[in-house]
């Protein structure tokens, strides 16, 4: 019996006049369903039950909505689509949640709210956007704009004057009145102050501005993000002053207090074309067989004096932004390129963390103080990586203390990384592709990135270093600034195993995190292998900074904190601070509410620079794609809808949608079991993981829509995975993931590389989960 026809029944049978709260299994007898209709049961109560139309009381009994229910008065973020409805997130509800946690609003009910606007709705059950009976809203209030500025397009017609605004933020375009006050031209890309939101009662009404440039120039698209995100640019005369004054100060002189390790062999690692190089590592053995590991981190405090306006303006940036052509950093160059980078040859500044560990690799003690190094050598990722592979030339090349310790930290981080993953840290394989990009900005093309062993040493030192010292604090009683990644809701590890088995694939609950492990390496280089890791992404929490003391589950760490990049994140500063205060002698202030505030506004921030570098690698992709209209291109199916296949590019990773509507050769409907289209014909039906030759169709770049036509079948299933979506879904049934493109790279002339974390940190990531950077750091540094 199809799910939707167990639905109508259990309906039905619930709000029959006579029916008294029983089991469910109580219900499904009374329905007579078999044994095969037992899951399709369970989903369609849990359909119910997420509409608003059943709900759960005492003892699990199934009970019918009770008045209640309807006619409350929540607040929440509203999301507006194009068609005039929308949805609510209630306020308290984690953005991890899926899409079951939403309130519809339809359409004439959102008043006029914008997206992202704060609201207050009353709920009551009324028909969802299928036409099934679900609990909705009607928008009563707009408690707080996000926002009274937009970008769009300029043009004119009949006389009237009207922007466009990008996105599908609104379904019409909106009037605006003197646009010759700055000289607008159609086909501009402007900026619009709103003086009246639209809604379904009267047009909207707005003002120009900014005029940003002509549609399509070079430049234009990076200004309309920076201005849609509200995103920071130039720095303050004030907090420039700071660093200017602190770049007097300095003379590369170790004063007291201050270990001196330049004396040491200590060496950095990083990309290519990195600019700033923010940690460097030293590393000795022992008589009795421990390691002596040295992680120096840039002392970022020494040069931003704790209230002072430079110190105001990076706490309120929170985070650098790297976007495709251009990096908006959390400070001053003179700080993040030239005082605080640890560059060879010269005297810096670190906040050390001296770390012993057992032969075996078990950490027995952590010690935090000021140091000064001098570095040795500066490698690129490829010079390891040559060194690993054949040391032999390089003896010649390097002296014998850097070359001894390039192999000894070699030999330590792999059993490091071969502990962490035995203790059960998780790490998802989610390709990194880099886009190339010229000098104006343009997609010219993409190529795959490795995590090689060059890579895993220095992450695999970061994680320890960023554990240990997050371990000291928590010895000494202190609560602090954590990164933190809460555990999955176990309704979604439910979900999660219901997913894995219906693709075929035996497993035990993946409620415990090492048959997760189990699942994730067992479909590794098969064709469900990305959509697993989807799923398995998607069921996680997003990690934020938090004093809260949950741990990180991905890393399956009790205690863990961000220390090791602070020239880009604010919260690693607020680390070495405590140090600093530490040192002399004073206890760090303990206010666990301030706390909270400060993680949740870095939380945000970090958020909004990865949002943005999607939208604009998404706009880049989108322009690319739109010269090639009509060309055919392979794909690869990343998520299935009752409307169509989401797809993605094999040659350069553009997510798009083939419409169900524009498969003509036959009669498709979706089947929620085994997440795939199904046609009348044998042979006719789609699934994750299938590979298509399609065409490339329509691309609207200002409503930032891909649509692919479908040509043929080029294999049934593909064992290469797509890149992490950058703004179509992917994952089929309870997991289609809007993953974030923090697992793009970005090669330019302009941009300093960015590093970053895995999406098990998803900071989502992320992981994520996303990724900080400096060249994205190929996933590594800082989780």
């Amino acid at each position: 019996m199809e799910i939707e026809e167990i639905e109508a029944k259990l309906l039905s049978h619930v709000n029959a006049p006579n029916y008294q709260p029983v089991k469910p299994k109580v219900i499904a007898k009374k329905l007579g369903l078999t044994e095969d209709d037992r899951k399709p049961f369970k989903r369609a109560l849990k359909r119910l039950i997420r509409k608003g139309l059943v709900r759960y009381g005492a003892n699990h009994l199934v009970k019918k909505p009770s008045a209640e229910d309807g006619d409350k008065r929540i607040v929440g973020r509203y999301q507006r689509n194009a068609k005039g409805f929308g949805f609510v997130r209630p306020q308290g509800v984690a953005a991890s949640k899926g899409r079951e946690a939403d309130i519809f609003v339809p359409p004439r009910r959102g008043m006029d709210a914008a997206t992202g606007d704060l609201v207050m709705i009353r709920t009551y059950l009324g028909r969802g956007p299928g036409g099934d009976q679900r609990l909705c809203g009607e928008v009563v209030e707009v408690v707080e704009r996000e926002t009274h500025c937009f970008v769009g397009t300029y043009y004119e017609i009949h006389g009237m004057a009207l922007v466009q605004v990008d996105g599908r933020i609104f379904a019409e375009p909106i009037p605006v009145g003197d646009p010759g006050a700055k000289n607008a031209q159609p086909e501009d890309k402007v900026v619009i102050e709103m003086v009246r939101f639209p809604s379904h009662a009267h047009d909207g009404e707005a003002v120009i501005v900014e005029v940003l440039g002509k549609r399509g120039e070079p430049g234009v698209d990076l200004m309309s993000i920076i201005v849609e995100y509200d995103l920071p640019r130039e720095f303050p005369e004030d907090a420039l002053e700071v660093a200017r004054e602190q770049a007097e100060l300095f003379d590369e002189s170790i004063p007291e207090g201050r270990r001196d390790f330049t004396p040491d062999t200590v060496i950095t690692i990083d990309p290519i074309d990195a600019r700033d190089f923010d940690d460097a590592i030293s590393l000795e053995r022992l008589d009795n067989g421990h390691w002596i590991l040295g992680v120096h981190i840039a002392d970022v405090s020494h040069f931003v004096p704790e209230g002072s306006a430079l110190d105001v303006e990076a706490r309120n940036r929170a985070t650098s932004v790297y976007l495709p052509d251009k990096v908006i950093p959390m400070l001053p160059e003179t700080i993040s390129n030239n005082l605080a980078s640890l560059q060879p040859d010269k005297v810096r500044y670190t906040r050390t963390a001296i770390i012993e560990f057992t032969p075996e690799g078990a950490r027995v003690n952590c010690e935090v103080c000021k140091g000064a190094i001098r570095s040795k050598r500066r490698f690129a990722y490829e010079e390891v990586d040559e060194y690993l592979a054949d040391r032999e030339p390089w003896k010649e090349k390097l002296t014998p203390e850097v070359f001894s310790l390039l192999g000894s930290m070699h030999e330590l981080a792999m059993m490091l990384r071969k502990r962490r993953f035995a203790r059960g840290s998780m790490e998802l394989s989610m390709p990194e592709l880099k886009l190339d990009i010229n000098k104006d900005g343009e997609v010219i093309g993409a190529h795959t990135v490795e995590n090689t062993e060059s890579h895993q040493i220095i992450e695999e030192f970061m994680l320890a270093a960023n554990e240990a010292v997050a371990e000291a604090l928590f010895d000494r009683e202190l609560f602090f600034l954590r990164r933190a990644h809460a555990s999955p809701d176990p309704k979604k590890l439910a979900d999660l195993t219901e997913f894995v088995r219906d693709l075929g694939i035996e497993c035990e609950s993946l409620e415990s995190r090492f048959e997760i492990i189990r699942v994730l390496n067992e479909v590794k280089g098969k064709p469900e292998q990305a959509a697993v890791n989807y799923a398995v992404l998607r069921s996680m929490q997003k990690a934020v900074y938090s004093p809260d003391e949950i741990g990180h589950y991905a890393l399956a760490s009790e205690h863990y904190c961000h220390f090791t990049s602070p020239i880009r994140r604010y919260p690693d500063l607020t680390i070495h601070r405590m140090f600093d205060q530490i040192e002399h002698g004073v206890r760090p202030p303990q206010d666990f509410g301030q706390m909270q505030l400060e993680g949740e506004h870095c939380s945000e921030r970090e958020q909004r620079a990865a949002d943005a570098e999607r939208e604009l690698v998404k706009i880049k992709l989108l322009t690319y794609m739109s010269t090639r209209i009509g060309e055919e291109v392979n794909a690869v199916v990343t998520g299935v809808e009752s409307f169509g296949l989401f797809v993605q590019a094999l040659e350069i990773p553009a997510d798009g949608l083939v419409r169900i509507d524009s498969l003509n050769d036959d009669f498709y409907r979706y089947d929620a079991t085994t997440h795939s289209l199904v046609g009348h014909h044998e042979g006719n039906s789609f699934r994750l993981g299938d590979v298509l030759t399609v065409r490339i169709a329509r691309v609207d770049l200002d409503r930032r829509e891909l649509d692919y036509q479908f040509v043929e079948k080029t294999g049934e299933q593909s064992t290469k995975q797509p890149a992490k979506s950058l703004g179509g879904r992917s994952g089929g049934g309870k997991f289609k993931p809007k993953v974030q493109s923090s697992s793009m790279k970005f090669s330019t002339q302009s941009s300093r590389p960015k590093k970053g974390s895995r999406s098990a940190d998803k900071g989502k990531g992320g992981t994520t989960p996303s990724r900080p950077k400096k060249e994205k750091r190929s996933k590594r540094r800082g989780r």
